[in-house]
């Protein structure tokens, strides 16, 4: 599907297909987004050629996987990013790729699947009437796409707030999974939004590098998009070490309670050791045994045998082993 948006000189917007690129040709003042969703094709890239995209930034565009990234051009600037497919609260999330080109007069998004924060601009372009800028635009859409992440990871925030009150109860083997499972992948996020940090790191910090066609009043969308993606990156982080902690305190719980039973376990074989060393003397098949012909053999050493269990139970109390 490719479709575009052309801001006419008088500001009036007209939605169509490739047909408005030559209208956009004839018109110095007239602005066009164009927003491509399609697998790459030959076609594609000499479209995409001529309307002036670096072959390199083509290729990295077209690439199944390709770690986020932003490269200044003569004509334009080329932006990398991961988008959203889907997340929901429990991070299970599908990325998807989102190519940039934006220059003085012309806007190119490209992604193979649907993008929800180019499908959102899109829809509300009318009213916000950002298309003027077409830089400033792309930074919106990376400004959306980071918030998108960002409300998903306020809510997981929840979950995780649950799993640490429960902390000391006991725990289930599914909970200990859960756990291991998004640690799993917010070490994913946290790869990815360090890129998406490093990107706003270059639009805050060099925009006269990246950006030289945009105004002075675009500084507060590069900021926040900077604050943005460092806020992504250093939830990710904390949620990450959380995560970590928590496992660690799951096992050290665990460890613990196998001790104690341990612990017991040992104490009752200490108890039996000494009386099963008696009853096995007393098993020996020896014809003279002395205190086999005495008549209270049998209740004397069976006291003997309680009175050292007894012993042992009181003794252990004393040393604090129960």
């Amino acid at each position: 599907m490719t479709r575009t948006m052309l801001l006419a000189a008088d500001g009036h917007y007209t939605i169509g297909g490739t047909e408005q690129i030559g209208h956009w040709r004839d018109s110095d003042d007239s602005i066009i987004w164009l927003d491509i969703e399609a697998q790459p094709t030959d076609q594609l890239r000499a479209l995409l050629e001529s309307l002036g995209c670096n072959p390199l930034a083509i290729n990295d565009a077209f690439r199944d996987r390709h770690p986020p990234k932003i490269e200044a051009f003569d004509d334009n600037t080329f932006l990398l990013f991961r988008g959203i497919s889907k997340m929901d609260a429990a991070l299970e999330l599908e990325h998807q790729q989102v190519a940039m080109w934006a220059g003085k007069r012309l806007l190119i998004t490209y992604h193979r699947k649907q993008a929800i924060s180019v499908t959102h601009m899109w829809d509300n372009e009318a009213g916000n009437r950002a298309l003027g800028a077409p830089g400033k635009l792309a930074l919106k859409l990376l400004h959306y796409a980071c918030s998108y992440y960002l409300e998903n990871l306020l809510e997981f925030e929840g979950r995780l707030a649950d799993l640490e009150d429960g902390l000391v109860d006991d725990r289930s083997e599914e909970e200990m999974k859960e756990l291991v499972g998004y640690r799993s992948r917010l070490r994913k996020l946290k790869r990815t939004f360090s890129y998406h940090k490093e990107i706003a790191e270059h639009l805050h910090h060099f925009p006269e590098q990246f950006f030289v066609f945009l105004e002075d009043e675009a500084d507060h969308v590069r900021r926040d998009v900077y604050d943005r993606c460092e806020r992504l990156h250093s939830l990710c982080q904390m949620y990450y070490e959380l995560c970590g902690d928590l496992v660690e305190g799951h096992i050290s719980l665990s460890s613990h309670n196998l001790n104690q039973t341990m612990k017991v376990l040992t104490i009752i074989s200490a108890l039996f050791v000494p009386l099963t060393f008696i009853a096995g003397i007393y098993g020996m098949n020896f014809q003279y045994m002395p205190e086999l012909g005495w008549k209270y053999a049998y209740f004397g050493v069976m006291g003997f045998m309680a009175t050292l269990a007894i012993a042992l139970l009181l003794l252990f109390r004393r040393i604090r082993w129960l």
